[in-house]
């Protein structure tokens, strides 16, 4: 387990632009008062951001992600059965539509 948080600081230090572009937005509670971590374990998973009070994962993919498909299935269905809700956006999405994928993050936050 120790392995995986080395892994997950490192993840944080070398974070893509989609992650360190929609990290702008969610930290420090900006979203609503709500608190986000990122670079998360669960399991033997890392996930991209995670509000553990409103049990909600987000996960950002790249283009690498459409040859990963039954992988990342398995890994929602893993992290899902730990009691999360688990959006994914594109890269592509939060830079460029970035609006969009906050206002669907802060529906599914008051859905909770």
């Amino acid at each position: 387990m120790q392995r995986l948080w080395l892994l997950a600081r490192r993840l944080r230090n070398k974070a893509t632009d989609a992650v360190r572009h929609l990290w702008r937005y969610i930290r420090c509670n900006q979203l609503a008062g709500y608190k986000f971590r990122r670079q998360f374990p669960i399991g033997v998973y890392i996930v991209d951001f995670i509000c553990v009070p409103a049990r909600l994962a987000v996960e950002l993919d790249g283009g690498q992600h459409l040859e990963a498909l039954d992988y990342d299935n398995a890994r929602t269905r893993f992290i899902e059965s730990q009691g999360f809700r688990v959006l994914r956006f594109w890269n592509d999405d939060v830079l460029m539509r970035t609006d969009a994928v906050l206002e669907k993050i802060l529906r599914e936050l008051a859905a909770g």
